[in-house]
């Protein structure tokens, strides 16, 4: 939690244990839009500290696959098959208990965080609910405060150099990479143990993506914090992820290393979205 200390005792070995199991776990997974399926028998596995890439053209089943886990699929979609488990526990379609995980264990970063953010309210504001939704604060006074200090500290190493002013705006007032870098400091800011993110750098230029990837990525190590990434750079995919998953029209074409992904590639389709894109 984000208003708790830092510091943190040793890992026992019961902690130990949990760094190794497995954190998400997938089998079988199919939705379907009104009539139409988008996600066809999906099956993956992200164990604690693991990054998994998923990749594939638009229209692949990519975006739904993150919006089934966290429990934010639209109207008219709905899930009608197979099993999502989150440490363990079948978390499928478990309103009452995704609300609970959502911010707090399971972070989302959108790919237009803009349109997931109310426009007539301030960043800050919205960041204090989203905290306080999620923690039990006695002096709101003091944890907004602590809030304040951490939040300009993570904008700042996004190389945001006038944080203090993106707090206090709208997001309307805000460029889409300035608002897509605010929703990655909201999300990380709750210190979730996975986090699902949504081609979180597509609207950044090369220096600041380069940046957060480094910031993710030392998060990664020191919290031990699992990503589930949608990336359509296939490069950043091999240079940040330990597994890929493969999707095409819903199914999965491929899944394993990256190097047997991308270096050794076994289906066409594979290698016809390498050749696109490396």
């Amino acid at each position: 939690m984000i208003l708790q200390a830092d510091n943190k005792e040793k890992l026992n070995k019961k902690d130990i244990d949990s760094v190794n199991s497995t954190q998400l776990n997938i089998s079988g997974l199919s939705v379907s839009y009104s009539d139409s399926t988008v996600l066809e028998n999906v099956t993956l596995q992200l164990k604690k500290g693991e990054i998994l890439g998923i990749a594939g053209e638009s229209g692949s089943g990519k975006s739904t696959l993150i919006k089934a886990i966290i429990g934010l699929l639209p109207k008219e979609g709905y899930i009608d098959g197979g099993v999502i488990e989150y440490n363990g526990v079948d978390i499928t379609g478990n309103e009452k208990c995704l609300k609970s995980l959502r911010g707090s264990n399971i972070g989302m970063i959108f790919q237009n965080t803009e349109r997931a953010m109310c426009p007539v309210r301030t960043i800050k504001s919205q960041l204090y609910e989203s905290i306080f939704s999620n923690e039990a604060v006695k002096d709101k006074r003091k944890a907004k405060r602590i809030i304040d200090e951490k939040a300009v500290h993570m904008l700042e190493q996004m190389n945001i150099k006038n944080a203090i002013k993106v707090l206090n705006s709208y997001p309307f007032e805000l460029s889409g990479g300035m608002n897509q870098r605010v929703g990655i400091m909201m999300a990380m800011l709750m210190k979730p143990d996975l986090l699902l993110a949504d081609e979180p750098t597509s609207a950044l230029d090369v220096t600041v993506q380069k940046q957060i990837l480094e910031l993710l990525m030392e998060l990664k190590q020191k919290e031990q914090l699992s990503f589930l990434l949608i990336c359509h750079d296939l490069a950043l995919v091999q240079a940040f992820c330990d597994k890929v998953l493969v999707l095409y029209h819903g199914k999965t074409v491929e899944y394993g290393t990256p190097d047997e992904i991308i270096n050794h590639p076994k289906e066409d389709y594979t290698k016809r979205l390498i050749d696109s894109v490396l």
